[in-house]
This record gives C-alpha cells, structure tokens and sequence, in this order.
C-alpha cells in the first residue's frame, strides 16, 4: 500500500503562486456558484424531471422525444417545461472533493472562504454521499437523480428520484468517501461495499482473458460501455490501494485487460465494444476517462502493464481530440467543444505531467467558456453559437475539480487524483 505525508511546501521546482491565484480565483468563484444554490442545478440529460411531461402519458418514444429537445435545445428551455433542479449524486462527489482540496491549498493562496469553511463544506456533502446511495442493493452506489430514458428501459418510476444504481456515479462515490475519510473512518468500509455492487448487481463477469461489468442494470448484455468498466475499474484498484486486498486488484486488471484490448490502431477508444453499439464514436471526455482509468492504476500499482496503453492513448488524444487549448468532441468533429471534455482534459493532462497542454485548456476554456468573476462555465461552444445553458454537475462540478486537482498538483508536482494535497505520494511499501 502507498503511504501518505502532507506536503507543506512547493516541491523544488517550484511554480509561480501568484500565477497560480487566479485559477484558485475562478476556482472560489465556482464553488461560491454551486455552494449559494446548495448544489442545485440542472443536469445533461434531466428532461424526464420536468412537470409538464410528467402530466402526459408515459410513453417511451415521448418520452425520448422530450428528452433529447431538452438536452440538444440551441438555447435553454427547461424553465419552459418546468424540468427540477436537483442535486447530482457524481456532481456531489466532484464538489465533495474540490472543496476538501481548496481547503488544503489555504496554507498558499487566499481567498474570500476561510480554509475551515471548504473543509465544512467537504464533511457536509461526503455525508451527503452516504446519505443518498442507493438502497436495497448489495452494496454502496449511486444513481442519476434524474430519471433517463434509454431505448433499453429507464431509470425508474415517474416522478421519483432514481434508485437504480450505475458504474459512473458510483466510482466518484467511492472516491469521495476514501478521500475524506478523516470525517468519518467508517468511510471505506463503507466504500469497499461497492465492490459487492459491482459483482453482485452490476453482473461483474469474465469475457474472453478479461472481464467486464453492466453499467446499469438494463444495460444490453451484449455490449459494454467502455468508460463505465474503466471507471469500475479504477474504484477496485482505488479500494486496493486502501486494503491491499490482492481480489481487488485482479479483478481490477481483468476489467482493464479487455479495456486495453479494445484499443483501436489509432490509439483510442470507441463509447461501446463493439462500436456499432452507440451512435457515439471515439467522443473526447469519455476517451479522457479511460485514459485517466490507466493513469490511476499506474500511479498506485507502478508495474508498468499499461505504459504502452496509456501512451498511445495520450498521443491519440492530444493529437486528435484537441485543437491546441480547444477540445474537439471526437475524432472526426470539432463541434461542439463541450465544457465537460476540456474539463477532463485539464485532468489528464495534468496527470500526465503535461502542464502545458493543461494549461492551454484551462486558458481556452476560460476565454471561450466562461463568465468572469461569476462562476459559471457555459455547457458547449458551437461552430456559430454558444449553448449558454449552466448545468450544475456537468459544467459547474466539473471545472471546479479540474482546476483543484491542477492547482494542486502544480503546487506539490504530484499528481493527487481527487485525494488532496494529503494524499501526496511519497515513498511506496508493499502493504
């Protein structure tokens, strides 16, 4: 297991901190956005929250309809079709730990909160967490709080929030409860339940010299999301690290094995195995996930299994799904440069130890996507017109961890991965 130490200094090469405050600015503004509005906000795809739908029928095809002229509206109609705003379980997460992170960079940068108010914020909503997850499953995990229309099925019964488990939110959750466990030490343990989630409910299953998971639980068997396994995943490794238990690991590898095999001669990943599954091809944030997926078990394992993997992906994804700062949405389009995707790609390029690169995105990102000195980064920049729609966990939780977890990392040149300046790694020991 890799034992922790603060970091009370900048490591020897050291960075500008003045440069660094104005990121730590945006990063106040953010939070103080999110934390006026108690995390309430509006997410990608809430139509199905709306009142006037939930007047008419419950047909799936409406449904769907209503749905995706929500999500994909060139301007924002919500408060037309009176859709809730509603805390967002991954969203939560994302806040939970960018707070606990802006508390720690208090002993560099200034700010308008006082260091224990971040860290107040952090406890409140990692709690929060296990207040919210799921019940009547094998294990700790979280849902979309806003019901979803697949094709498939949805995400539970109208007019409720959704109980129905998923691997996405869950990694974040897992994450923020092993980040703050200082608040409470029943925390992990209570995370290390997810993995019977993911085995028990989520049909974690071998494929092949691999294994994969079901994203959800109406997700076809006959296909895999390739970012939701990776996420999986990385909460397997993640518990490892905190229990050194050997499982966990191997069937962390087993996931990331069949992941890695679906690697394209290109380098990067479509949305589904096999690809003809989804409409979506080799997107930009979702081929960030996977990327950051290797990146994490790297950090914490060292054994060198996925260098090549994470090398070719990182070439791929610099080369093909960036426009120097700007995030193109996949391989063959620029349109639309989404705020979710340059967020990701801040984080793994930071991860990477790119600097550079991140911090052309964070630049672009703020020239093009956001409103200064108000905390609001707008969802997606097209060809001729910016959707200047605010979505809570999207855009709002998104940046503000992207830019704690760069601040972060410049300031110890570790990269922290959610954990906080705590979680600087220093000497490895076989647990």
């Amino acid at each position: 297991m890799i034992h922790t130490t603060t970091t009370q200094q900048p490591h020897e090469n050291s960075v500008d901190i003045a440069h660094l405050q104005r990121y730590v600015d945006v990063l106040d503004d953010v939070l103080d956005y999110a934390r006026v509005r108690d995390y309430n906000g509006w997410d990608y795809g809430d139509g199905l929250s709306s009142r006037v739908l939930q007047s008419l029928p419950d047909i799936l095809v409406l449904n769907l309809a209503v749905q995706e002229f929500i999500k994909r509206s060139p301007v924002n109609v919500r408060p037309l079709f009176r859709v809730e705003q509603r805390r967002n379980f991954k969203g939560i997460a994302l806040f939970a730990m960018a707070n606990r992170t802006r508390a720690q960079l208090g002993q560099w940068f200034e700010g308008d909160e006082s260091t224990a108010q971040y860290l107040a914020e952090a406890e409140s909503l990692t709690k929060w967490l296990v207040d919210n997850q799921v019940t009547g499953f094998s294990g700790f995990g979280g849902s979309h709080r806003h019901r979803i229309q697949h094709p498939t099925g949805r995400s539970g019964p109208r007019g409720e929030i959704p109980n129905s488990p998923n691997l996405v939110s869950t990694s974040f959750g897992v994450k923020a409860l092993l980040a703050g466990k200082s608040f409470d030490s029943a925390y992990p343990d209570i995370a290390r339940t997810a993995v019977d989630l993911a085995v028990e409910d989520l049909d974690y299953r071998p494929r092949g010299d691999g294994a994969v998971m079901d994203y959800y639980q109406s997700h076809p068997k006959d296909s895999y999301t390739l970012n939701a396994i990776a996420l999986g995943a990385r909460y397997f490794v993640e518990l490892y690290d905190e229990f050194g238990d050997e499982e966990l690991l191997d069937r962390a590898e087993k996931i990331l094995d069949f992941v890695a095999s679906t690697q394209t001669e290109r380098g990067g990943w479509y949305y589904r195995e096999p690809p003809t599954a989804s409409h979506l091809s080799m997107d930009s944030h979702h081929n960030g996930f996977i990327i950051e997926c290797f990146q994490r078990y790297e950090h914490i394992v060292g054994t060198g299994r996925y260098d090549e993997t994470i090398s070719r992906g990182l070439e791929f994804y610099a080369r093909e799904l960036f426009d120097d700062g700007a995030p193109n949405f996949d391989e063959n389009n620029a349109y639309p440069r989404d705020i979710h995707a340059a967020a990701q790609g801040i984080l793994v390029f930071t991860y990477a130890g790119q600097y550079d690169r991140a911090e052309r995105i964070l630049e672009w990102t703020l020239a093009n996507m956001y409103v200064p000195d108000d905390g609001r980064f707008y969802f997606r920049k097209q060809r001729f017109y910016t959707k200047r729609v605010i979505l809570m966990r999207w855009a709002q939780a998104w940046m503000a961890y992207a830019i704690a977890e760069y601040v972060a990392t410049r300031v110890t040149g570790e990269a922290t991965h959610g954990f906080g300046i705590e979680a600087v790694q220093t000497v490895s020991e076989t647990a």
